[in-house]
């Protein structure tokens, strides 16, 4: 049963990462979210099958040359019978390799597949066993409930969308016998009707297929092409029409102002304004639910959270074009991304810096401690505030700083944020290093622990400590508190 519970969490795992490979470099590029994938959901369900049969075959084979090889082979032959299938089932090519050199049938590249072969070493040395290890630390119900339901979810998703793939095929096909006939025109109907039954048929592809077809740009028809690009242009203006009901679209560059768009640039700034709130609403919750006033920043330098920064960051990617959707999508969505983010926060901090920041294992409904129901419904609030509400007003208000003053701040705020994070990691890792009496080796463990001393630790994070030894602390805070 353990290993079928290891299988499903590597599936989801390595599914998600491989939706987020490819959507960070692509909405970076198009200046806004673009999902990528397959499904509505952020999976990449064929990444997924791909790591599972890595593990099962080369996760306890020691020669490399034998995983890096192996793996390559496998992984090409996976991709071109998968790409195939859809070519032959559906008449669609999801990507056109048949320009480049050394391709079979324009299906796959064989340099590419080098790739793949990397990356399968590279899983069976350094990803696999954490995995398993973090399922061997989650309670056993979690770790197989968590992952079967997020797999039947990703499972009906896939129906659905294979259904939204034959539903374009089908209306591609009557498209194309409409075109046939506004071309012939012999059967005594008029041009007219013809058109509009043309142009009905391309409106017809709402949602779900428009969907599809910008997730593929690339995506090719052989007998359909012409049919798939009046639909990807209706696309288009269906996609404008909607953004400029929530952002105002500047098509010339130049008249473009600050961080226009979701650039780097914006995401920065929402990710440094997003830290400063953190710290405020972190000091209001000491003040008026702990009682006590008390320092909560996650950083050495500034009133400074990234967790609270990030996650306006993250929220705002995923939520982004969910802002025509109704408020309890954008509720649910938003308390799922919050509760997971959180969960992955804790256990990274943990699994690196061997800290924890918060612990709700004395809370109902949580999970291993690192989220809770409560919270995960607090993040749905923030979310849907967050999207409806404070985004367009503080996007608006960034896009009003000056060009050049606002570029030269940014990047000094940027060095300025990179060297407080270094500095906050290497000042956790000292001070964890003072506790068990190991000195420091260099100048700059030197200066760190002269400059960042355990009282200055313990006054910008009272709550961070070893997992083992966070309810005690947390037992000393409260009473320090009740003196006061």
């Amino acid at each position: 049963m353990r290993f079928i519970t290891e299988i499903l969490w590597v599936f989801i795992i390595f599914s998600f990462l491989g939706w987020l490979i490819q959507f960070v470099p692509e909405s970076i590029k198009e200046r806004k979210p673009k999902n990528p994938g397959f499904l509505v959901m952020p999976f990449l369900p064929s990444n997924g099958i791909a790591m599972v049969m890595i593990y099962i075959i080369f996760s306890r084979i020691e020669s490399a040359f034998v995983v890096i090889v192996g793996s390559a082979v496998l992984l090409m032959m996976y991709k071109f019978i998968l790409s195939m299938a859809f070519d032959k089932s559906f008449g669609f090519k999801w990507k056109d390799y048949s320009k480049k050199r050394f391709n079979l049938n324009g299906y796959v590249s064989i340099p590419e597949s080098l790739l793949y072969g990397a990356l399968g070493f590279f899983a069976t040395r350094f990803f696999f066993e954490p995995i398993c290890g973090l399922v061997a630390v989650i309670p056993f119900w979690a770790a197989l409930l968590i992952p079967a339901v997020i797999t039947g979810l990703i499972i009906a998703d896939a129906i659905i969308s294979i259904i939204t793939v034959i539903n374009l095929w089908k209306n591609l096909k009557k498209m194309n016998s409409i075109s046939k006939l506004i071309e012939e025109n012999d059967d005594g109907i008029s041009d007219e009707e013809l058109r509009k039954s043309y142009e009905r048929r391309v409106l017809k592809s709402k949602r779900f297929r428009l969907r599809l077809v910008s997730a593929f740009p690339d995506m090719q028809s052989l007998n359909y092409e012409k049919q798939l690009s009046d639909i990807r242009k209706q696309f288009n203006i269906i996609r404008e029409k909607n953004n400029e009901t929530y952002e105002k679209k500047i098509d010339n560059p130049e008249d473009r102002p600050f961080a226009y768009g979701l650039s780097f640039t914006k995401l920065f700034w929402l990710f440094l304004i997003g830290s400063l709130f953190g710290t405020l609403l972190e000091t209001l919750w000491s003040i008026f639910i702990d009682g006590h006033f008390e320092m909560r920043v996650g950083l050495v330098l500034g009133p400074f959270i990234p967790v609270y920064g990030s996650g306006a960051v993250v929220i705002t990617l995923c939520l982004y074009k969910l802002h025509r959707s109704g408020d309890l999508v954008v509720y649910l969505a938003s308390a799922a991304i919050g509760a997971t983010f959180e969960y992955l926060c804790s256990y990274f901090q943990e699994m690196f810096l061997g800290t924890v920041s918060w612990d709700y294992s004395d809370t109902p409904f949580n999970l291993y401690g690192r989220t809770n129901l409560t919270f995960a419904l607090i993040w749905g609030v923030l979310g849907l505030v967050w999207l409806r509400y404070i985004y367009p007003v503080l996007s608006r208000l960034i896009e009003k700083i000056p060009k050049k003053p606002g570029r030269i701040i940014s990047l000094i705020l940027v060095v300025f944020m990179a060297i407080d994070g270094a500095l906050s990691i290497m000042a956790i890792y000292r001070k964890g290093q003072r506790e068990t009496n190991i000195p420091p080796k260099t100048v700059v463990g030197e200066t760190i622990d002269k400059v960042f001393t355990d009282d200055y630790m313990n006054f910008v994070f009272p709550h961070m400590s070893k997992p083992e030894d966070f309810q005690n602390n947390e037992k000393n805070i409260k009473k320090k508190a009740e003196k006061r």
